[in-house]
């Protein structure tokens, strides 16, 4: 699925199941709370807690997704092509980045381990 495809799966889901969208501050709730899911599961994945009986059995992927499934819903309500500000937003990230990067020596070490 393109990332085109997905804001439009996702706007008919929420046009005909979800009814309607939440509004953004709504959705910027939601949004924070799923991304606390996320560092909550990684924390205990790879990280040094241990697991709660409530973490037993959550998916990474499936937590990951729903975080993608808000964000598109943030773009599709505020009119954002999400393609075309990757593109837009990686390009900028070359330019800036890459001979920074390259120039890192903590990056250059971990690659060598």
């Amino acid at each position: 699925m393109t990332i085109e495809e997905a804001q439009k799966t996702v706007d008919t889901w929420i046009t005909t199941t979800g009814i309607r969208y939440f509004n953004e501050l709504t959705n910027m709730a939601i949004l924070t709370e799923e991304v606390g899911e996320v560092a909550r599961l990684i924390s205990r994945q790879y990280g040094e807690q241990s697991f709660k009986e409530s973490d037993k059995g959550r998916d990474l992927g499936d937590e990951l997704a729903d975080v993608l499934f808000v964000v598109i819903c943030l773009a599709n309500q505020t009119g954002v092509d999400l393609t075309e500000a990757l593109t837009r937003n990686l390009a900028k990230k070359t330019q800036r980045d890459s001979q920074r990067h390259q120039d890192n020596e903590k990056l250059r070490m971990r690659n060598e381990e």
